[in-house]
Order: C-alpha cells, then sequence, then structure tokens
C-alpha cells in the first residue's frame, strides 16, 4: 500500500472513530480497536515523563467494553456530548503491517443546556493494524495538552 492510501486510510479510521463517539454511538466505540489493544489518555507532562499511567486506562478490547457499560449503567455525570476536529494524520514507521501515525485534536464539550466549550487539545499517537480494512487502533494514546483536567471526562476522546 503506497503512504498515500495508507494516510488517506488512517484519516477515515480517524473520522469514523470520531462520528461514532460525538454521534454517542459509544457502543460501537470498542470496534474500532484490535481484541489485544490498549487506550490510554494521559497528560503531556505524564507522557513527556514516560509514565505510562492515564485518566483513562485499558489495557484489553474487553476494558473498552467493560467502560463503555459502566458510563452507561453505572456513572452519573451531567449529559453532554462532543465535537471532534482532526487534523490530518502524519504517518510515521510501517512494519509488519503496523503503522504508527500522529493526528492533533480538537474536543469541544456541548452540555445538555447547549452551552459549548473548549473542552480538550491534544494528539493521538496510535499504533494501527493496517493489514486489512478496516483498519483497526492496536494503541491509541490521548496525549493532552493540559494538565488541567476536568473531572467531567467519562466520554472516551
Amino acid at each position: 500500500m503506497d503512504r498515500t492510501a495508507l494516510r488517506l486510510g488512517i484519516d477515515e479510521l480517524n473520522a469514523a472513530y470520531a462520528d461514532c463517539i460525538d454521534d454517542d454511538r459509544l457502543e460501537e466505540w470498542p470496534d474500532f480497536f484490535a481484541e489485544d489493544c490498549r487506550y490510554l489518555i494521559t497528560s503531556r507532562d505524564s507522557y513527556e515523563a514516560g509514565l505510562r499511567h492515564g485518566i483513562i486506562y485499558c489495557a484489553s478490547h474487553g476494558m473498552l467494553t467493560d467502560r463503555v457499560m459502566a458510563l452507561r449503567r453505572a456513572s452519573m455525570f451531567e449529559p453532554h456530548r462532543y465535537r471532534h476536529l482532526i487534523g490530518p494524520a502524519r504517518v510515521g514507521t510501517v512494519a509488519d503491517a503496523i503503522a504508527e501515525a500522529r493526528a492533533n485534536f480538537f474536543a469541544a464539550r456541548i452540555m445538555h443546556d447547549g452551552t459549548t466549550t473548549l473542552f480538550a487539545t491534544g494528539r493521538y499517537l496510535d499504533r494501527i493494524d493496517v493489514s486489512r480494512e478496516p483498519f483497526r487502533f492496536i494503541e491509541r494514546t490521548v496525549v493532552l495538552d493540559s494538565q488541567k483536567i476536568d473531572t467531567l471526562l467519562v466520554i472516551p476522546l
């Protein structure tokens, strides 16, 4: 696969991922990941310090599914949604059908009363299985630009 087609496929993966979250189809969110996967949201400082802990951490597809189930059934939070804007992917190393990519993102939070605020900015650092379509994330690390994390971070970014 040439690099242009690869980048377009990764951009499509990112766009579909954002649509899934923004359209509140969270039960479909785990399907964007390989069975053996990792999802982490962390701060820029923690990431740069090499710390592997996160605000949200899931180490398997099952943990992603459990996260959505808990969000729907157990978590109590003020109703809200996100709207993502994701920049074009920059593809790095590709080896053994695994692509490393990064993309910047902006997420606005829309509250049930219509109030809209900038919620998060940062970058996605990804390892993606590109052996077949649709592509799937093996690892998605969400690195937030700000150290200040809103306590209302329940929906995946």
